[in-house]
């Protein structure tokens, strides 16, 4: 059994769904997980619709539940005609009770609420992949995440029950594939013990592909991107990109790490565990090499690899009491972070000051002020970049430092890590 995940881009529209079609035509016979992320932008859409939500505002909340509603009526309309009456109904039935979550009274548990609502994105979309699939004579069964795989209650960021889940998914899959070939089913969700949906963090798709195999036993993950490969750049960034032929799990966890946005970090460290190679191929060359992820570390290709994080905020916490920042004081920081749900990109600290660097975020940044206001002077500088470069050398930082000001660096045999404005 094989795990293939496709992403928003590679079901965006009516060709791209028919394209992930052309794709499983290559693979007659073979049993696969389909694991399928919300259509194009409709997490973003779902996300504003959260917001409405909790504003209470019902205009807005309608107007933009419309808004969805036509996309994927579009997609429909392009895909199938009157005697799929089915689908057209499963889809009006998901956004009935979506609009009715305005009548509710909204929780004050922010992260609950926005994973009951962004979860239907996937819901949405893995109900068209399927009916479209079984159209095309595809045995083909739909499978809810939000049955198999377990988490805790801690909303947008699900942490996984390995076990609970291992026997759901093993269970599940043993039943469904001995008459279909196919199994779709939604990444980025799961679901608590009382049976509420949790999301597992934003590009968490490609967790669930790793959450899948590895309690599955695939034989293989792949991963479906609009590039041919995991390239050594951003070609948004560089002119002059080189794909990745092959590479190991411990190179491929240190590039997600610092934030290559091929991979969700995640999703390697399950697939490394039982030794399941990992692809990432394109959706627009499907017959392409791309890259394989293995256990072999002696295929790595060394060559310089850059990572760069666009909005970053660069904060620096001084005790106001003139104290060292030791461990009582980092403690309270680091408590305070983990509340506010702030990830670190990166951080220095010196006698009398810590310093982080995060995403840009208006919200996280005026609530951790406020906490820290009574005792700790914060600055911080806007609008900066992270670039991280893996096996540099000096003609590569001269070629990202130009006509920039580093104010910060950070740098180990391997990897140099530079806060650049």
């Amino acid at each position: 059994m094989k795990v293939f995940k496709f992403g928003g881009a590679s079901v965006k529209n009516t060709d791209a769904v028919k394209n992930v079609g052309a794709i499983l035509s290559l693979y007659p016979g073979e049993k696969i997980v389909i694991v399928v992320s919300a259509m194009g932008k409709t997490t973003n859409k779902l996300e504003e619709i959260v917001a409405a939500l909790q504003a209470k505002n019902e205009k807005q909340f309608n107007d933009l539940v419309d808004e969805l509603y036509e996309y994927h009526q579009f997609i429909l309309g392009e895909l199938f005609n009157e005697r799929h009456f089915k689908i057209f109904q499963i889809i009006d039935s998901i956004f009935e009770k979506l609009k009715l979550r305005i009548k509710d009274n909204f929780s004050d548990n922010y992260s609950f609420e926005y994973d009951q609502v962004v979860s239907l994105g996937e819901v949405l979309s893995s109900h068209i992949l399927l009916e479209y699939l079984l159209e095309q004579a595809y045995k083909a069964t739909w499978l809810d995440a939000r049955k198999l795989i377990r988490t805790d209650s801690n909303f947008q960021e699900g942490k996984v029950d390995w076990e609970t889940t291992s026997k759901l998914v093993s269970s599940a899959f043993d039943e469904v594939l001995v008459n279909s070939d196919l199994v779709i089913t939604q990444g980025f969700i799961g679901h608590t013990a009382e049976g509420f949906a949790t999301t597992l963090g934003r590009e968490g798709s490609d967790y669930t592909a790793g959450i899948l195999a590895y309690c599955g036993n695939a034989e293989s993950v792949t991963i479906w991107k609009d590039v041919p490969g995991m390239l050594n750049a951003d070609p948004k960034y560089f002119e002059d990109t080189k794909k990745l032929e092959q590479i190991s799990f411990k190179e491929a966890i240190e590039l997600s790490y610092y934030g290559a946005s091929v991979i969700h970090p995640k999703t390697i460290k399950p697939l490394q565990n039982k030794n399941i190679p990992l692809y990432v191929k394109s959706f627009l060359d499907p017959i392409g090499s791309g890259t394989k992820i293995q256990a072999e570390t002696n295929k790595d290709e060394l060559i310089p690899s850059f990572i760069i994080k666009q909005k970053q905020l660069l904060i620096s916490i001084t005790p106001k009491d003139f104290s060292f920042i030791a461990e009582e004081n980092l403690a309270v920081i680091f408590n305070i972070l983990s509340l506010e749900q702030i990830k670190i990109n990166l951080m220095q600290n010196s006698a009398l000051s810590f310093s982080i660097l995060v995403d840009e975020n208006q919200e996280q940044l005026t609530r951790l002020l406020s906490h820290l206001a009574k005792d700790y002077t914060v600055k911080y500088n806007e609008n900066l970049s992270l670039v991280t470069i893996r096996h540099y050398d000096d003609a590569t930082i001269a070629l990202v430092t130009k006509d920039k000001e580093s104010i910060l660096t950070q740098k180990t045999r391997q990897t140099i890590r530079l806060v650049l404005q």
